[in-house]
């Protein structure tokens, strides 16, 4: 489903009104090129309804509605299952909140939404900054209470402002809807279904016994961030040079040990070979709740998961 979450940092530029225009009639273009691949599955989240935006400074969208033209295609945007605001398109129960984004030092809601859910940001271009087919942002996480401070890290987004941006991106939105239909990965939609793939899928992941229940009870909104957090870690073993790599493998994920405390009252599980140890090290598959503990063991390559759920003791 290519969910396209409308940047409103590109509706705050003051132009003229047929600069506007011009950019609004070039975006929606865009859009309805993206809805020509995948009609059912387009979503253009915004931070308002569709009906009240602010193109720029002093110009409502009724200024391009009203323009010679425009009537089909504001009646396209009308029909591309508008949410609004941003927050619509999170998952039941899950606001980001510790999870802030901004490009070049300026906070990009929608941008970052669009980064949360693996979507593709879209722009009016009246600023050369939007002409692009992809946006790198500055993305700040807040770590777990415990810890110090937040990480920051640098994080790509797939982004569009014409229809030349978005001819890049169309067989990525192909192959993402191909996928579904023959099951791939990106298919999965249930716990269950994760866990009946996860040997085929992820051969360098052993999962402890309590594990299994633990996948197959997952809420379908943890199902897509949970078997993302697992195919980065198992291509993280594949990809690691234990010569240059002394400390194991590039997790492609913020990954934090437990500190002393909680380690000693909620991270003692029983291994695979019966004998009781740590997993204090962590990482998260939603910016919230969502752990995944686990140990490394580089003698086999393989990564021993003890725990996928809630953070632990809460």
């Amino acid at each position: 489903m290519p969910q396209l979450f409308l940047n409103e940092k590109s509706c705050e530029t003051t132009a003229d009104v047929e600069r506007v225009n011009r950019a609004m009639t070039e975006l929606v273009r865009a859009i309805v090129a993206v809805a020509g691949v995948d009609r059912p599955g387009t979503v253009l989240v915004a931070r308002e309804s569709v009906k009240a935006l602010q193109l720029a400074k002093d110009h409502p969208i009724a200024k391009w509605i009203g323009t010679p033209g425009t009537k089909e295609l504001w009646q396209r945007l009308l029909l591309m299952q508008t949410k609004y605001p941003h927050e619509d398109a999170f998952p039941e129960g899950e606001s980001f909140s510790d999870i802030a984004y901004s490009h070049d030092g300026v906070p990009v809601t929608g941008l970052g939404a669009a980064h949360l859910m693996d979507g593709i940001g879209v722009s009016l271009l009246l600023d050369a900054r939007w002409d692009a087919d992809r946006l790198t942002l500055e993305r700040e996480e807040l770590l777990d209470d415990e810890d110090a401070g937040s990480a920051l890290t640098e994080v790509e987004i797939r982004h569009a402002a014409t229809r030349q941006h978005v001819a890049s991106h169309l067989p990525s939105i192909r192959e993402e809807k191909e996928a579904a239909l023959r099951g791939d990965l990106s298919a999965i939609r249930t716990g269950a279904e994760l866990w009946e793939r996860c040997a085929e899928l992820f051969p360098h992941l052993l999962f402890l016994p309590r594990v299994e229940a633990q996948v197959r009870e997952l809420k379908q909104y943890w199902v897509h961030p949970v078997r993302k957090r697992l195919a980065e870690m198992d291509g993280a073993v594949l990809d690691w040079d234990a010569a240059t790599q002394l400390d194991g493998p590039k997790w492609g994920s913020t990954v934090t040990p437990e500190r002393q405390g909680r380690k000693r009252d909620y991270c003692l599980f029983t291994d695979l070979d019966g004998e009781p140890r740590y997993f204090d090290t962590h990482l998260r598959f939603t910016p919230d709740e969502g752990r995944v503990h686990f140990r490394f063991v580089k003698e086999t390559r393989r990564v021993h998961i003890a725990h996928i759920g809630r953070k632990l003791g809460i």
